[in-house]
């Protein structure tokens, strides 16, 4: 077995891994689509290597040659489509297909030309090449980029010159008088080796990539509650520590917004549960809606809600606070009667030295029960010792907080 018909052996088995590990992906991961794509794309990487094997022993092999370009250029359109769909991106169908339409029919056209002929060796590469190109096009439009991103964007740009030296290496060193002497050149070994470290190098960085968003978009279910769509307690307090740790560190301000559904149980008796999901969804917005893009917002219980803002100190969040506590009471929600008020409390706590998220919201805590207590719909501010008095007092004095820190 010569050097090149070894390496095509090798190929063929690392296509046949790699399109089982993404359909795997596809099959125990739904939302990633691009797995799907790619692993068809593997599945089509299979196929070339046996047509390699076929072509020396056939009697006109022009047949296998178009067979071989082509399942070789549908594989790379088809990475090309499951990187974009994986990004989220719309996929270049209409740049694709005049490239594989327009690419077939120059193959055939050439597939008589001398084999030593540079001209014949650059028009069968380039389109190798322009589907790297825009595979590379595909990364840059993607505008969160990681650094397997960045690697996987160099490693397409790599590939696309690989595919355009390989008409001056044939040209240098031979790629036999025929299709049948191929396999057994020396540019044949060179150019599949060359391949399949690429193939190997590719495959891995995709599926890391696929496997890496995979298990963010798990962790973030996971840490999201589904109602409000904020962060749930686990979710908020992991993402908050960091940022409060990060503030301390580089000196500074940072600011806790608790908040308080008012008379919630009685919303849930009075109008049902649906009413109550519906005011709490509308809340909700109104906080993400209002909130600083630093913000970290969470739903920590039944009512309870929750904001870290980095960079704010007491006057801006207690401006922010105030600009929820009278949006919010100025909606109007289905299913809640327009003589039934719905409104929130709120406490504020200022980051001071050596606090830890729990210091920070016990001192907001106290301020949210002083709020409660002064009347409600209304606004109180702690410092470092104790509260102040509330911002507004619109509603009668009514009963200590319910929830787990302090009670309604």
């Amino acid at each position: 077995m010569s050097a090149a018909a070894f390496v095509l052996a090798i190929n063929l088995f690392v296509a046949a891994i790699f399109a089982t590990a993404f359909g795997i992906v596809a099959a125990y991961a739904r939302s990633a689509i691009g797995a799907r794509w790619l692993a068809l794309a593997y599945g089509l990487g299979i196929v070339n290597p046996i047509l390699e094997f076929l072509l020396p022993g056939q009697a006109d092999p022009r047949p296998v040659q178009v067979a071989i370009f082509a399942v070789f250029l549908f594989a790379l359109s088809l990475c090309v489509v499951g990187l974009t769909r994986h990004y989220r991106l719309q996929p270049p169908w209409r740049t694709l297909g005049v490239i594989v339409v327009a690419s077939l029919v120059v193959n055939v056209l050439i597939v008589d030309m001398p084999r030593s002929s540079l001209l014949r060796g650059i028009l069968y590469q380039a389109p190798y090449f322009i589907l790297q190109v825009v595979g590379v096009a595909m990364i840059l439009r993607y505008r969160h980029r990681k650094a397997l991103d960045v690697a996987l964007l160099v490693l397409f740009a790599a590939s696309g010159l690989q595919f355009l030296s390989k008409p001056a290496l044939a040209a240098w060193l031979g790629s036999g008088a025929s299709a049948r002497d191929y396999i057994g050149s020396t540019y044949a070994a060179i150019s599949q080796s060359v391949g399949a470290m690429l193939l190997i190098a590719n495959g891995l960085l995709m599926l890391l990539i696929i496997v890496r968003d995979a298990m963010a978009e798990i962790t973030a279910r996971s840490e999201t509650d589904t109602l409000s769509s904020l962060l749930n307690r686990r979710g908020f307090e992991d993402r908050a520590d960091r940022l409060l740790a990060t503030a301390l560190r580089a000196g500074v301000p940072a600011s806790l917004v608790v908040a308080d559904l008012d008379h919630f149980k009685a919303i849930n008796d009075s109008h049902g549960h649906e009413a109550g999901d519906r005011v709490i969804t509308a809340f909700a917005d109104v906080l993400r809606t209002l909130a600083d893009p630093r913000a970290v917002i969470g739903r920590i219980g039944g009512e309870e809600f929750v904001a870290f803002i980095p960079g704010a100190d007491l006057a801006s969040a207690r401006l922010y606070a105030e600009g929820v506590r009278t949006a919010f009471s100025s909606l109007s929600i289905a299913g809640v009667r327009p003589d039934r008020p719905i409104s929130a409390s709120f406490g504020v706590a200022r980051l001071t030295a050596g606090d830890s998220l729990s210091d920070l919201l016990r001192r907001a805590d106290a301020a949210l029960y002083e709020a409660k207590k002064g009347g409600r719909d209304s606004v109180c501010v702690a410092g470092p010792a104790a509260p102040s008095p509330p911002l507004t007092a619109t509603l009668p004095p009514g009963e200590r907080r319910r929830g787990s820190r302090a009670a309604q």
